[in-house]
């Protein structure tokens, strides 16, 4: 599983990126998680708001932080 992180690295950005490795441990999943910073590549996910979660090349929010237990719902729906 690869997760994407797009966001510039402001507060919101670095919660979710937080909650998602949280989630991934609790779930004990093995998955590589990216921060994406440069503005070209977020635009690539036409993604407008950040922070942006992207789920193995799939855009599955904008401009919202999911909670541990709403990544652990994701993530297990995923797997």
């Amino acid at each position: 599983m690869n997760i994407k992180i797009l966001g510039a690295g402001c507060p919101k950005c670095r919660r979710l990126e937080k909650n998602v490795r949280t989630a991934l441990e609790n779930l004990n999943i093995e998955a590589d998680v990216e921060k994406v910073t440069d503005i070209n590549d977020i635009m690539k996910y036409e993604v407008m708001m950040t922070p942006g979660l992207v789920i193995d090349g799939a855009v599955k929010s904008t401009g919202k932080i999911f909670t541990v237990y709403e990544l652990e719902k994701l993530l297990t729906k995923l797997q």
